[in-house]
């Protein structure tokens, strides 16, 4: 049986109308995200005239060009014709889709069939058309190769005689093994594809990891008897990252660790009178023993930065640098490149502002003055970075840059190294924040953190999975060096176990910066978000194991993720409904796997409620039975569709596998 030819439109609609393709960026003009195995959604409304089924395929086509179909299903509402398919793309690189909507001469006459056959109309009609479309679908297995399918087809042709019972014809005709043929070789005509779409599939680094952020200036820091500081270094840095792999952490990140500016040079809690044993801000980038190329004297050289990579390496860590592009007024490129700052008219140099904030101690570039010099030297200084076994860069501030450099500098990387990964710190405009997705950026802090109540979060959460997953993935820093979050504040080590719990389970990228684990927590003044002593402006060494600390749950919820490959994913979370306000609950699904998450947000009160689970979105029957294993504590329930659940400060959540 002859297929019909698909061809896609000149213009406008084609024959069988497909419109409303997902994910699709910005017309296209920009690839959607995924990762190697993430299980993403392909979205279309497909529709036609008349009463006649139409269905539809996904044709995606992978980096070496092959093609693969995968069916869609209608979804509900059916009056309203969307169409879904959800695939896995194996493998990294250019990926491109189409969707194809088609003329489904099986389902016209199955729907026929389930009309007519039950009140006796039409029926040798109905029979003798069904038989054709099956010996014609049995000619088509044949010519592909399968003559056993064909054989079976044949068969079933055979037992669609006018004479029989309506029911026993209708068995025949919606029996699960003859759908399941008839969408394999069955004919599809009218092909009407829509145009090719990008996707871009990174390595899964892109999409899920643990991160933890510490300056390694304080690590192995000390005060001699003098009261003189002396920093720690790369080698010191070193011994803290078994700590850190033996908690579960993928990533570690570190600020800038190159030489720091003079003029202008921040003491503590930012003041501006800092005594000759600061260390100044590290965002405050260069002097006279260099800029962005080069590292503090302090910290070591590159022989002791390598080994610290290596070592890294050893313990399945990942070292991510702080990419700052601006400079403190000694930078080298201040004598050698003025042209990449802006001159004032009084002569002197801009430097940043976030007014009534003054960083004085900080050059911004301006893009416009040379961009291309600007773009070759930044270029040199990431390479330089890579070379050194660095494969992600956090940026600073990347929205006061301009997005036309940062869509440049993405594509070119793409191009030559596509495991580089760049991490917005762009806590901004919604607009500005979507752009640097669209771009490139492989993932961004978010507004997480000002998203305390039940209510906040499940919105945050469904626009995140439901309406930005194509271009943006977020990673869920529980707190940044720059960001005390006012949830915190309190000191309540249960807020500390509650934001890690939704952090760690909410998002598949998630972080902490030092710190978080001993609940540092007091502000700069009431009302602030700045810490108090900031490690910004000094050295801040730590005990790690002084009790109490939060290393036994951040590292039950590291593995808890590592076991779970639905803790790992973005795009399919479903909240249930709960009888507490201060109850929030949700599943997520890849494959087998479902994790269902109940957390408490009351840090202060034990909350006691009902958790209403929508078995449907977890794959099971209104019904069935819910096994169910706590990972927190390895308990195990039996639940139903209604459940009640206590939840105290020092036991707020449950993390139920289900079984």
């Amino acid at each position: 049986m002859t297929q019909t030819t698909p061809s896609a439109p000149a213009r406008g609609f084609g024959r069988i109308p497909v419109t409303g393709v997902s994910p699709v960026v910005e017309g296209g003009a920009y690839p959607a995200k995924a990762v190697v195995n993430e299980l993403i959604p392909i979205r279309a409304t497909v529709f036609r005239e008349g009463h006649d089924a139409v269905n539809a395929s996904v044709i995606l086509t992978d980096p070496d060009g092959n093609e693969t179909r995968h069916d869609m299903t209608a979804m509900e509402p059916r009056g309203l014709d969307p169409w879904e398919a959800w695939v896995r793309l194996d493998r990294e690189g250019a990926w491109s889709f189409r969707v194809e909507g088609w003329s489904d001469p099986w389902g016209t006459w199955l729907h026929n069939a389930e009309a007519k056959l039950p009140v006796g109309v039409d029926v040798e009609l109905v029979c003798l058309e069904g038989r054709d479309l099956l010996e014609k679908t049995a000619q088509r297995a044949d010519e592909l190769g399968d003559p056993v399918e064909a054989s079976i087809l044949r068969a079933t042709a055979a037992l669609l005689i006018p004479q029989r019972e309506a029911t026993d014809l209708l068995d025949v005709a919606t029996a699960a093994g003859l759908n399941a043929s008839m969408r394999k070789f069955g004919p599809r005509e009218l092909v009407t594809p829509t145009r090719d779409y990008p996707i871009w599939v990174d390595r899964r680094r892109a999409l899920y990891g643990s991160w933890y952020e510490f300056f390694p200036r304080s690590e192995g820091a000390y005060q001699d008897e003098d009261g003189h500081w002396h920093s720690g270094t790369f080698d010191t840095a070193s011994k803290r990252l078994d700590e850190i792999a033996a908690m579960g952490f993928d990533v570690v990140y570190f600020p800038p660790i190159h030489p720091i500016g003079d003029a202008f040079k921040k003491g503590k809690n930012n003041s501006l009178d800092p005594s000759p044993e600061d260390p100044g801000s590290p965002w405050a980038i260069g002097n006279a023993a260099g800029g962005h190329d080069a590292i503090h004297p302090d910290l070591g050289d590159f022989e002791s930065f390598d080994r610290l990579v290596a070592h890294a390496k050893e313990l399945g860590l990942e070292i991510a640098l702080d990419f700052a592009l601006q400079a403190s007024p000694d930078h080298p490129w201040v004598t050698e490149h003025p042209e990449f700052f802006t001159t004032r008219l009084d002569g002197t140099i801009a430097y940043a502002e976030n007014p009534p904030k003054k960083y004085q101690d900080i050059y911004p570039i301006n893009f416009d003055n040379d961009p291309e010099a600007i773009f070759t030297e930044v270029m040199r200084v990431l390479r330089l970075w890579m070379d050194h076994g660095v494969r992600i860069f956090r940026v600073d501030n990347p929205h006061t840059k301009a997005v036309s450099f940062w869509d440049r500098l993405m594509r070119e990387l793409r191009e030559t190294d596509p495991d580089v990964l760049f991490f917005a710190e762009a806590f901004t405009k919604p607009a500005m924040m979507h752009t640097l997705g669209k771009v490139g950026f492989h993932m961004s802090y978010t507004y997480f953190t000002w998203r305390d109540t039940t209510e906040e979060l499940q919105e945050y959460l469904l626009e995140l999975s439901r309406e930005m997953d194509a271009f943006y993935r977020p990673n869920f820093f529980v707190n940044t060096p720059d960001i005390n979050p006012f949830y915190l504040q309190t000191g309540n080590p249960s807020a500390f176990a509650i934001r890690a719990i939704l952090a760690a389970t909410l998002s598949p990228s998630w972080g902490v910066y030092s710190g978080f684990e001993l609940f540092e927590h007091e502000p700069l003044k009431p009302g602030g978000e700045e810490y108090r002593n900031s490690e910004k402006y000094e050295y801040r060494p730590r005990d790690y194991s002084a009790e109490p600390n939060l290393n036994l749950l951040m590292g039950t919820l590291n593995s808890i993720r590592r076991a779970h490959p639905a803790l790992q994913q973005l795009r399919r979370i479903d909240f249930h409904r709960t009888s507490h306000p201060a109850l929030i609950a949700y599943s997520k699904v890849d494959g087998d796997d479902c994790v269902l998450t109940i957390v408490s947000v009351d840090q202060t009160s034990t909350v006691e409620g009902e958790v209403f689970v929508d078995m449907d979105a977890i794959g099971l029957a209104e019904d069935a039975p819910l096994p169910l294993r706590d990972e927190l504590t390895g308990a195990t329930f039996t639940w139903g569709q209604r459940n009640f659940v206590r939840l105290s400060p020092s036991q707020p959540a449950h993390i139920l596998h289900v079984l």
